[in-house]
């Protein structure tokens, strides 16, 4: 019953439900993800996805492999070096590594590097996330927007307030938001072009043919790169610079998508715990809500 109430409700509440102490319940998830884990057959596993959570502030970050057709996490490591990812595939068995058939990650060297010198023929197999890409060209739209409300040669009154119909994709805006933001990019036309520049990219990942991504791309980076925008241009040559790895997508069209779905749920775990002192305690956690593993206390087969 224990097992049934963690799935829905924090150690706390399940404390509180059973009449049990914190420490019993906490015992009772140590205990199952343990037994889930001891269970859990060896798989191959054909498309993985690699993402960071931050578990604490002072930079403290969990590493997090799943399993991207299952939608399960498969492995949580602490930090995000190289040695953390090491740890999984030295894991692995020369079958299961040689099974991978796509990798979808950020743009973190230690990951790139660790999965290269794992993974056999690993640089063809390795696609950097469009969501990451689309949060670098995002995050360099809204820095523009920064250094013009720093620049006081500049009439800000109407860009007060407007930070996040910047950062918002133009599909998800409605007709006003679309008519308000049409205004605002033709009063602040720097700004503008860097939306139009972000917003522009998404074509990028509509592209079935290797060659006409490559035209498309080269293009692009043109354009920014001619911007006379320090942030725009600085996010394409990052871009051009892993471009070998973000037009693998074209082949293997994945993305972190499935893991950005578990971030989300573990960010749940973490608020509903009112976050985790112990890091081990907050691994068992996420592998207990994501890991699809069998928790009962007798095997269903026994």
């Amino acid at each position: 019953m224990a097992i049934a109430l963690l799935l829905e409700m924090s150690v706390a509440a399940v404390a509180r439900r059973l009449g049990i102490s914190w420490d019993q319940v906490d015992s009772i998830m140590l205990r199952a993800v343990e037994r889930g884990k001891q269970r859990r057959l060896p798989r191959l596993v054909r498309h993985l996805g690699i993402d960071e959570k931050a578990v604490k502030k002072r930079h403290r970050y969990f590493t997090i492999v799943s399993d991207l057709d299952r939608g399960e996490v498969l492995w949580v490591g602490r930090g995000r070096k190289r040695e953390s990812i090491d740890a999984f595939y030295d894991g692995l068995s020369h079958e299961q590594l040689h099974a991978i058939e796509g990798i979808a990650m950020d743009m973190w060297q230690p990951y790139f590097e660790s999965t290269v010198a794992h993974v056999p023929d690993a640089a063809r197999k390795i696609v950097f996330d469009k969501y990451h890409i689309t949060a670098y060209l995002t995050k360099a739209v809204d820095l523009t927007r920064r250094a013009m409300m720093r620049d006081k040669t500049l009439d800000r009154t109407a860009l007060k307030g407007t930070k996040y119909s910047w950062l918002r994709s133009f599909a998800n805006l409605d007709r006003d938001e679309r008519r308000d933001l049409s205004a605002l990019r033709s009063q602040y036309k720097r700004l503008g072009r860097a939306w139009s520049m972000k917003e522009h990219f998404t074509e990028f990942w509509r592209y079935r043919r290797e060659s006409a991504a490559r035209r498309f791309f080269a293009d692009w980076y043109r354009w920014a790169t001619h911007s006379q925008l320090p942030e725009m241009i600085s996010v394409a040559r990052t871009l051009k610079r892993h471009f070998a790895n973000i037009i693998t997508y074209i082949r293997k069209p994945i993305t972190n998508a499935a893991a950005e779905s578990l971030n989300s749920k573990i960010q749940m775990i973490k608020f509903r715990a009112r976050g985790y002192r112990n890091e081990g305690r907050f691994a068992a956690a996420i592998l207990f809500h994501c890991g699809g593993l069998d928790l009962l206390p007798a095997h269903p087969k026994s």
